[in-house]
């Protein structure tokens, strides 16, 4: 019997991997105490108070001074928040992302979604066995909100004021009056967002999630916007039209689906022929070379590892494109539908911005 030799170790090597590894640990532990403080208005009492001890926050939040105290450790540990003789400050930049959740780049619902990615590992873990992967209506309830949460304050920053701009010649027809299908539109904030900026139009958001649709018929009813919008229960290949939509929109949607392709052809058969597909995904390259150089590719990579994937596997998954498919994979599928044109129209840091028209 031979033994197989092994490797030799390089202890700074070793060292320098466990560092990242703890802090790796440090960033997760400290995320959790971030949901807390958002589930306790931590953040928005120190929002614009200035240095405040551990006292005073329990004070004015009416918490445990104790608790506080640990809490606030952790947030000046993690880098959070600043800390000098006794007192804690939350800055006005990090107060932006973490109290208003009217900032453009609050991103309070990301640990959310998070947290629903650690309450279903288990279930996960069986599907990456049993090949049918976690559907996206089977995942944790906290992920439909934290994800309406995540993905709003971007939509009323950019959706209305640059991405439809970017369009050929679709915001002329929003504003006079056209019909828009919202596909995935989980709890309808992308397609309230265009219902107020355009009240000349019609639209219809359809998404295969009940409980998401029902959550969206109570925002569109408490944002007073009448026949305007509409919500239906249908998934992405069996929402009613033909030549029937000036504009349908996948925000974030289209890589989770098992049958890209086929969605693809049922909004080609939707759209009237002067009409656009907006595809808002998330950015990426079209190597895994690429991806890997950028600073948000663990993240993008791990959710689309947790959620995106598993759904489409789920789905059946052909193909399953991923968080991180690229433009060239993304062309590909809308070519294979039928669609004859496909460019970039925009973008930012986090976003491709793609239009397709027949």
């Amino acid at each position: 019997m031979t033994t197989q030799a092994q490797p030799a170790v390089d202890e700074q090597v070793l060292q320098q991997f466990m560092m990242k590894a703890v802090g790796d640990m440090g960033a997760a532990a400290v995320c959790a105490t971030i949901m807390l403080g958002q589930k306790l208005g931590l953040y928005q009492a120190m929002a614009g108070a200035g240095p405040m001890t551990a006292a005073d926050l329990a004070h004015k939040t009416k918490t445990n001074e104790r608790l506080i105290q640990e809490w606030l450790n952790a947030q000046a540990a993690g880098g959070y928040l600043s800390y000098a003789d006794g007192k804690y400050t939350l800055a006005p930049e990090p107060a932006m992302a973490l109290a208003n959740d009217q900032s453009p780049v609050f991103i309070g619902g990301a640990y959310d979604v998070l947290a629903a990615m650690f309450s279903s590992d288990d279930r996960l873990a069986e599907g990456f066995h049993n090949n049918k992967g976690l559907g996206w209506k089977d995942q944790h309830p906290r992920l439909f909100g934290g994800t309406e949460r995540f993905f709003r304050p971007g939509y009323q920053t950019f959706l209305t004021t640059a991405w439809i701009p970017a369009l050929e010649g679709v915001e002329d027809k929003l504003k006079a009056g056209a019909k828009v299908a919202d596909v995935g539109c989980g709890h309808g904030a992308s397609t309230i967002i265009m219902a107020h900026a355009y009240p000349k139009s019609q639209f219809v958001g359809f998404d295969y999630h009940d409980g998401s649709i029902k959550t969206a018929r109570e925002r569109a009813k408490e944002s007073n916007l009448g026949e305007g919008v509409k919500f239906e229960t249908k998934d992405a290949k069996s929402y009613p039209g033909k030549n029937e939509y000036d504009l349908i929109c996948f925000f974030d949607c289209l890589h989770d689906m098992g049958d890209p392709v086929g969605a693809a052809k049922h909004a080609r058969k939707a759209l009237k022929e002067d009409g656009t597909v907006l595809l808002i995904e998330p950015m990426a390259g079209n190597s895994v070379e690429e991806n890997l150089a950028s600073p948000i590719s663990p993240m993008f990579y791990a959710a689309s590892t947790m959620l995106c994937c598993a759904n489409a596997v789920n789905q059946g998954g052909d193909p399953v494109l991923g968080a991180q498919a690229g433009e060239g994979k993304l062309r590909e599928v809308f070519e294979k539908a039928g669609f004859t044109r496909f460019r970039r129209a925009t973008e930012t840091p986090f976003n491709l911005v793609l239009e397709a028209r027949p």
